[in-house]
Parts: structure tokens; C-alpha cells; sequence
């Protein structure tokens, strides 16, 4: 919809605010394999909600509100410095950029095919990041898990949109570069201002298109507060509760857990948006997801949402 490897890039404190305090105290109370899964609950009920707004302001409206919405809650909580080295700037512009073109690419993928597998194909992005480089016999196992599941994809039901799953493979791409350009924000930036910043620069990227495809149809009042709710649901509630998590939890036992998403996406998506799936495709979510946890079981990391 982020261990900032992308989650372990932003783990410093919470800003100093009595909001950010209130919540660092509520968050604390939870064990931390709830709050990684409250987080996967929370970003792929977003997506359900985002898919809704499409039939008024269309994918790309959507994704304009999102990042507009998130980028400003953000910055209000973070309240980021501007003043960086040219280095930082260049890792937070190609952050933003990156997360922006994920987002762009995963909702038209979302406008074309169910959640859930849209889902469990971005989720290659971060696997494959898992796996490059490993030389473990096993690795190669779960590799071909992996793959067994997409054949079972494309296989299981005669009208899986082509594009749709195309967009989803970009997103994924897009997944495993944020990763990596996710370790180098956090080497260059401290506490929330990267990804406050990064969020920033997702917007401007977004938002052009936004306007240019939905126009004034984005002004109206319920489109704007089911924006709000899509940016605190996908981007600023898991986001927050990640972070917090991976204090608690080593990214390992957190790329396990991560693991659950296209399952927990097919599920939202049959409950909340009527989805249903072939039984074949049930299976092919089934294999990513083993696939997922068994490479996060390595020195890897999977990587977080989109």
C-alpha cells in the first residue's frame, strides 16, 4: 500500500508532540506481531475503500488524494527540516518518485483485477529484492514457489485482464527499487523527515495526473474525506504502527509476518468488495505467501506496503 529497509530507514522516536507521545503510549501497550498485523489490516481495507472512489474520480484521482492527504498529515506530524545535504535531497526526490509511480501503477492494476491478486503479484517486487544474491539451495526453492504461484494466476480464470496484471508487475518493480532506494533514505535522513518529505514528492508526482483525469469531481466534499480516509488507512496508520513494531520485533520475524498481505488481500477483498477467486488462484496466493515467509527466514529483507 515499510521495513524500511524500508522500514528499518525510519525508526528514530516519534516527534515530540502530545499527539505523537499519546499515540507512542497507545502503541506501546499492544504486543508488536499485532501491530504488524493491524498494519496489514489497515492498508489493504484502504485499498477497498480506494477502489470504491473509482467509479467517481477514477484510479488516478485516487492515488492523488491518497499521497496529497498522506504527504499533509505527515508533514504536520514530522514537521521535517528542508534544510539537507544535496545527497539527502537526491535519495528523498528518487524516494518520492518511486513511491508515487508504485502507487500510480498499483491502483490501475486495482481499477482492472481483484485486490487480492493484485496484491500477491506486487508482492514479487519485494521477494525477488529477498532472494537476489542468495546462493542457498533453498532460496532457489522458494523462488520457484514463487513462480509456480503466478502460473497458477494467470491459469486459474481465462479473464484475468492482461493489463491489470501488467500494472501490478510494474508496481511490484517499483516495490523493489523503494526498497532499495528505502536503506538509503535512512542513511541520509533522521526520524520521519524522509519519508515526510518522500510523501511530498509522491504527491507532486501524483497529483498532476489526478487533476487532469478527475478535475473538479475531486472537490466534491465525500470524495475528499473518503481521500482522508484512504491516506490515514493505507499510508499514515500502517506506516505509524510499523515503525513502532519494528522497535520491538527484528526485521526478520517482521518480513515473516509481512508475508501474510496477498492472503489478508485476497480475504479483504472477498469480504469487503465481493472478489471472489478460483480455487487455483486461493493456491497461487498461498505459494507467494510460503514463498515470502520462508525467504524473510534468511538474512533478507522482504521489504513493506505499498
Amino acid at each position: 500500500m515499510v521495513t524500511l529497509n524500508v522500514g528499518s530507514t525510519e525508526r528514530g522516536p516519534f516527534p515530540r508532540s502530545s499527539v505523537s507521545a499519546s499515540a507512542g503510549r497507545a502503541f506501546g501497550a499492544i504486543p508488536p506481531t499485532a501491530l504488524v498485523l493491524l498494519g496489514i489490516v489497515s492498508v489493504q481495507v484502504g485499498s477497498a475503500l480506494a477502489k470504491h472512489l473509482f467509479t467517481a474520480v477514477g484510479s488516478f484521482g485516487t492515488v492523488a488524494l491518497r499521497l496529497l492527504f498522506a504527504a499533509a498529515v505527515l508533514t504536520l506530524l514530522w514537521r521535517p527540516s528542508l534544510r539537507m545535504s544535496r545527497r539527502a535531497w537526491t535519495v528523498v526526490l528518487g524516494y518520492g518518485v518511486i513511491l508515487g509511480s508504485m502507487n500510480l501503477c498499483f491502483y490501475l492494476a486495482l481499477a482492472r483485477i481483484p485486490l487480492g491478486i493484485a496484491v500477491t503479484i506486487e508482492f514479487l517486487g519485494p521477494l525477488l529484492v529477498a532472494l537476489a544474491g542468495s546462493r542457498r539451495w533453498l532460496d532457489a526453492f522458494w523462488a520457484l514457489l514463487a513462480a509456480g504461484g503466478v502460473i497458477l494466476l494467470m491459469e486459474g480464470r481465462g479473464d484475468l485482464d492482461l493489463a491489470g496484471f501488467l500494472f501490478a508487475l510494474a508496481a511490484g518493480t517499483c516495490w523493489g527499487l523503494y526498497i532499495l532506494v528505502g536503506a538509503a533514505l535512512g542513511r541520509h535522513t533522521t526520524e520521519g523527515n524522509g519519508l515526510a518529505l518522500g510523501m511530498a514528492v509522491a504527491a507532486l508526482v501524483a497529483v498532476p495526473f489526478g487533476v487532469a483525469d478527475s478535475g473538479t469531481a475531486l472537490m466534491q466534499p465525500w470524495v475528499l474525506v473518503a481521500g482522508l480516509g484512504v491516506a490515514l488507512l493505507s499510508s499514515v496508520i500502517p506506516y505509524s504502527l510499523d515503525l513502532e513494531a519494528l522497535r520491538r520485533i527484528p526485521p526478520r520475524v517482521f518480513g515473516i509476518l509481512m508475508s501474510l498481505e496477498p492472503a489478508m488481500a485476497a480475504l479483504i477483498g472477498l469480504i469487503v468488495l465481493q472478489e471472489s477467486l478460483h480455487w487455483s488462484q486461493w493456491i497461487a496466493v498461498l505459494c507467494v505467501v510460503a514463498a515470502s515467509a520462508g525467504a524473510a527466514r534468511g538474512d533478507h529483507s522482504v521489504g513493506d506496503r505499498q
